[in-house]
Parts: C-alpha cells; sequence; structure tokens
C-alpha cells in the first residue's frame, strides 16, 4: 500500500473524474503549484498507484450493443495450461475484463459484443481454447452503474 494524504486523495479522485484537465487546472484545484502537482503525480505513477490515464468511450455508440457476462467451469488447473488460457482470453479484444474466481467458477469475462452472433463467434473462440466445462452466459439488460472508480 502507498502512503497518501488528502491533498493525494483530493488528486486521485479528480483525475478519476477527468484525467484531461491540465496538471496547472489540478493544482490550483487542489492548492499546489503546478509543479508540485506534476511531482506528485510522477510519484504515484512511479509507485504503481496511477496505473495509467484513459479515455472512456460508450460501447453502445461504437456498435456494441450486448454486456455478457461469461461464466467459465475449467476442467485443467496447473499453472502452464491456466497461463495459455490466460494469454488466450486477454488476446481477444472483445474480452473487456477477466478475473479468475473463488468457489465454484472458474473464471468470469466481462465481454462486448454487437450482437448475438458475434457473441457466437466470441463464444467458440473461447470453446476453442480448449480443457473448458462449462460456459454459462448471462446478458446485460440494463446498466445500472458502471466505472473504474477506486473510493479514496
Amino acid at each position: 500500500m502507498v502512503e497518501i494524504d488528502n491533498i493525494d486523495r483530493k488528486i486521485i479522485q479528480s483525475l478519476q473524474s477527468d484525467a484531461s484537465q491540465s496538471v496547472a487546472a489540478l493544482g490550483e484545484m487542489v492548492g499546489l503549484s503546478q509543479n508540485a502537482c506534476w511531482h506528485r503525480i510522477r510519484r504515484m505513477r512511479e509507485s504503481g498507484l496511477l496505473k495509467s490515464q484513459v479515455a472512456v468511450f460508450d460501447p453502445h455508440m461504437l456498435g456494441y450493443t450486448l454486456t455478457v457476462f461469461a461464466i467459465l467451469k475449467v476442467r485443467e488447473h496447473s499453472d502452464s495450461w491456466t497461463e495459455k488460457f490466460a494469454k488466450a482470453m486477454t488476446a481477444i479484444p472483445e474480452v473487456i475484463e477477466f478475473y479468475r474466481m473463488s468457489g465454484e467458477i472458474d473464471y468470469i469475462a466481462k465481454i462486448y459484443a454487437r450482437d448475438i452472433q458475434h457473441y457466437d463467434l466470441i463464444y467458440k473462440k473461447i470453446i476453442a481454447i480448449g480443457d473448458i466445462l462449462d460456459v454459462s452466459s448471462s446478458f446485460s439488460m440494463e446498466t445500472i452503474k458502471s466505472g473504474n472508480r477506486v473510493p479514496v
């Protein structure tokens, strides 16, 4: 864990709301000079606290009208197979998020697809990886809350 103070918290909250703002504007908002603010952001990057700064686009406006949560149960659990499987899944661009789980579910993937036929093509790519016992897919009816902000 990285040590942060109240000014760091304000910087984090502001960047999570709008990462495109200038360092000068951000510094002014949190009560720091541009240089002091830049040094704090650089420290956050170097420590790994700040992983990336990205633009977030609306998937629907880009033609991805279907959000799928695929629950995967697999037959194999060796380190080498798990590494191969993770590499194959992350190579599928429509797999937006991918997690290894505890309990009865082995993996869960969040997938964006244009429609059901497009998802079927993605599904076929997934099962072609091999050693998958079951893929259970649920389709999102409505997005109630979505985001990647970490509470600080």
